[in-house]
Parts: C-alpha cells; structure tokens; sequence
C-alpha cells in the first residue's frame, strides 16, 4: 500500500473513533434524563424482569382510582391511585391539575419513583381523549371497564 494512502486511512480510522466515542458519551450522560413508560403493573411486577429502581425517573400511565383523590387544604399538593390492570401506586403531586383531571380519568404522569408503590409526580398530563392511549397500555386493558362512582347509578 501507497504511504500516502496508508496515513489516508490512519486519519478516516481515527476520525470515525472519534465520532464513535463522542456519540458513545452523548448517549451515557442521556441515561439519566430518559423517561422510561411504565404500567402501575410493571412499576410493581418489574417489565420483562426488569424493575425500576428507587429514584429513577419514569413515565407512568394508567386510571385514576374513583374515591383515591385526596387534595391538602393548605397547598397544592394531591395523591391519588392510579391502577391499569393489577395492583395500584400512589401519586404524590405539588401543583395546579389539569383541567381534564377527574376520577376514573386517563392519566400519565412523569416523575421519580421513592418506593416500590409511590411515585412524586413533577408533571400530571390528562389524556383529552379515552380513545387513545399507548399500545402497551391499550394491551393490559383489554376487557377492563372503570365505572365512576355516578355511573350505573338509578334515581327513584
């Protein structure tokens, strides 16, 4: 080989190494600021033998339980339940709900898990629209029907 397009090659090489390992490192300093989504069911059960560790931030979806909404008469902190299919996990959250928020409503929340069974929320979305939700989520609720507590309800 040619010495000129031997040292040619050298450069390419070291230049695609380079890329590599900056894009190797962009993508390891991003592991901390990705939101995994998760079901109150995966929260608990682990998702594909994998379970979420205290203080990792994760994206969580699911119904708010009717009769779990308890707000602080002095600030504006809530906890409620949120359920799928399975076992529930609490909520904790510091601020103004949406508007569409409401018992027995669609709900992702994003936020920091502090134990097996409780998330503190930094941001609350209510889904507008119960036709849409996330396939994994549209999956586990197959065949479950929520009932408010007013539904279902006769006046004599």
């Amino acid at each position: 080989m040619n010495p000129r397009r031997k040292s040619r090659l050298m450069v390419v090489i070291a230049v695609g190494g380079l890329i590599a390992g900056a894009m190797g490192l962009m993508l390891y300093a991003l592991t901390d600021s990705i939101d995994l989504f998760y079901t109150p069911s995966e929260v608990i059960e682990g998702k594909a033998g994998q379970y979420p560790k205290v203080g990792q931030r994760l994206r969580i979806g699911g119904m708010v339980v009717p009769g779990t909404v308890v707000r602080d008469t002095t600030s504006l902190a809530v906890s409620f339940d949120l359920v799928d299919t399975g076992p529930k996990v609490t909520v904790n959250y510091i601020g103004i709900l949406p508007d569409l928020f409401r018992e027995g409503q669609g709900i992702v929340a994003t936020g920091v898990l502090v134990d097996k069974t409780t998330i503190n929320a930094e941001e609350v979305l209510a889904k507008h629209d119960e036709e849409y939700m996330p396939p994994e989520l549209a999956e586990k609720m197959k065949g479950i029907k929520h009932v408010s507590p007013n539904q279902g309800a006769t006046t004599p």
